[in-house]
């Protein structure tokens, strides 16, 4: 099971050079991917949560490219009715190709109603768009002649019904974020359902999990993957990887912009599950 890391490519404590030292940090500890969020028009719904400034992820990842050698790069998540799919379609492929064959497309559908209303897109419609979008995407890559024999593994976000439909009909993996395990569990179970359904195969499962290390452990069944001692969070990703993930992605932000101007927490909390997981494949 690979393991890769949300990086933070917003707040007031990202610039170039904070940027670098994610996706370098990332890499030096030794995990297999790095992944950034997707926001274009930073209204006042995005801005409470992620604010200003916003690194675009094809920009950012096309930089983060050159300073990197193994690390994959990916989005969690690119929301697709932001962008037209041809245009999708050709980032991602250059970006691929630049890269070495290190991008994951990771797609979701978007919740920020004030930033579709800013881009002119209609926020009831989401969904739909994003199906006629993965719809073309898919059909522009199987151009060769175009885009080359390149495959970019695309991860479905989103864990309703829909999601879990749109996972199985358009991605190589279905990419849920900060769900317990339980729930987990469950929504892999209803992805296999659905893939029978249609006679598909069923997409891996590939979750972005919590990472806040505590002291004491933490209880309750509102307990996010992820989240509590260092013993919970392995044991996550032990019960994370008997469910069949290929890949589990460590978020370590907590919500708070401010965490942003101080990465050195979050790249502690990376050091230490580095090496428990360093310590796991030596046993």
């Amino acid at each position: 099971m690979k393991i890769g890391v949300n990086i933070l490519n917003f707040g007031p404590g990202a610039d170039p050079g904070i940027l670098r030292s994610w996706a370098q940090t990332v890499e030096g500890l030794g995990f297999d991917l790095l992944m950034v969020s997707d926001h274009i028009a930073i209204t006042p719904d995005v801005a409470e949560r992620y604010p200003a400034p916003f690194y675009e992820p094809f920009t950012t990842l096309s930089w983060l490219a050159g300073v990197t050698t193994r690390v994959r790069l990916g989005t969690t998540v690119l929301i697709a009715p932001y962008r037209h799919p041809l245009l999708t379609a050709r980032m991602a492929a250059n970006l691929d190709a630049l890269s070495g064959g290190r991008l994951v497309l990771g797609v979701g559908v978007g919740w920020a109603r004030q930033e579709f209303e800013a881009l002119g897109i209609p926020f009831a419609r989401r969904g739909r768009l994003t199906d006629e979008h993965l719809h073309a995407l898919r059909g522009a890559w199987a151009d060769s002649t175009a885009y080359g024999d390149r495959r970019i593994p695309v991860w479905i976000g989103g864990h309703s019904d829909a999601g879990l439909r749109r996972a199985v009909r358009f991605g190589d993996a279905w990419h849920p974020l900060r769900r317990t395990v339980p729930q987990l569990r469950e929504g892999a179970a209803r992805l296999k359902e659905y893939a029978d359904e249609q006679r598909l195969p069923g997409p891996a499962l590939a979750p972005r999990i919590a990472l806040k290390l505590t002291a004491a452990p933490v209880g309750g069944p509102d307990r996010v993957a992820g989240e509590g001692t260092v013993e919970q969070v392995m044991d996550d990703l032990d019960q994370l990887r008997r469910m069949g993930a290929e890949t589990v992605v460590l978020d370590p932000y907590g919500g708070d912009p401010r965490e942003t101007t101080h990465p050195q927490t979050a790249w502690q909390a990376l050091a230490t599950v580095a090496a428990h997981l360093s310590g796991t494949d030596a046993s």
